[in-house]
């Protein structure tokens, strides 16, 4: 019987995924979801494992289910091509998954840009200070959207992790503005979908609001100018996808 199941869905990650995978050794298996890859990422993947599926998913947490789905672990543990193992995470999660009496586990972040650590300031769906990333087969399951998909669970939320997972964010600030649009871009969609788009004045409030979160109370202020930003574009996420998805309905 398989204990733990590591797995990652990417697409076209053939750059990077060969240093995340390399540390996922300490799992019993390897899964590895290919959404609609054109690059070199299937010939990476096989030289760590045999268990790939490929596919085209427009919807994230449709292609996350699904990699969900072809884990045959009791307990899954889900990573990003952009998220990188330590050896002191690695053995807690072994360490857990024998002993808890838990669901599911949120692993704290240590979020980079560039090569410089940012601790401070992520969150209000801009980035993540932490996310539910170990948890029983089903425990958890993805909403239906492109960008941040809500999550529905079974079960008992056990404590953070102590150890913490290395994620290289961005390369640098003109990669946050692309993220920013990439990412109001694809919840437009679903704004669009969804039929409420919400009104501007209250997605200007959620600009302010948002942006106090992360530079005061998440202390984004502690990261100098990199906080600033991220505070800005945390506040500037619901409010330029609401202004995508308002054009797109005029």
């Amino acid at each position: 019987m398989v204990k733990l199941s590591a797995v990652i869905s990417v697409h076209n990650e053939e750059k990077q995924l060969a240093a995340c995978l390399m540390l996922l050794g300490f799992a019993d298996e390897i899964v590895v979801v290919l959404d609609r890859c054109t690059d070199g990422t299937r010939s990476i993947a096989e030289t760590f494992t045999d268990q790939i599926v490929e596919g085209a998913w427009e919807i994230e947490g449709d292609r996350r289910n699904a990699a969900i789905k072809a884990c045959h672990g009791e307990w899954i543990f889900e990573i990003d091509a952009d998220e990188r193992m330590t050896d002191e995470l690695a053995q807690e999660i072994r360490s857990v998954i024998d002993c808890s009496e838990f669901d599911w586990h949120e692993i704290p972040v240590d979020n980079y840009i560039g090569g410089r650590l940012v601790r401070y300031g992520w969150g209000a769906s801009y980035g993540k200070a932490a996310y539910p990333g170990l948890f029983k087969k089903d425990s958890k399951v993805w909403g239906r959207q492109r960008v941040h998909p809500s999550l529905s669970w079974q079960g008992r939320k056990g404590p953070m992790l102590v150890g913490r997972i290395d994620h290289y964010v961005d390369r640098d600030i003109s990669d946050m503005i692309k993220r920013l649009d990439a990412y109001s871009t694809a919840r437009a969609k679903d704004l669009v979908e969804s039929g409420d788009i919400g009104s501007t004045t209250n997605n200007l409030r959620r600009f302010f609001s948002r942006f106090i979160k992360c530079y005061f109370f998440r202390k984004g202020y502690r990261e100098g100018v990199y906080g600033l930003l991220i505070a800005i574009c945390a506040g500037l996420f619901p409010l330029i996808s609401h202004i995508k998805a308002k054009v797109e309905l005029t």
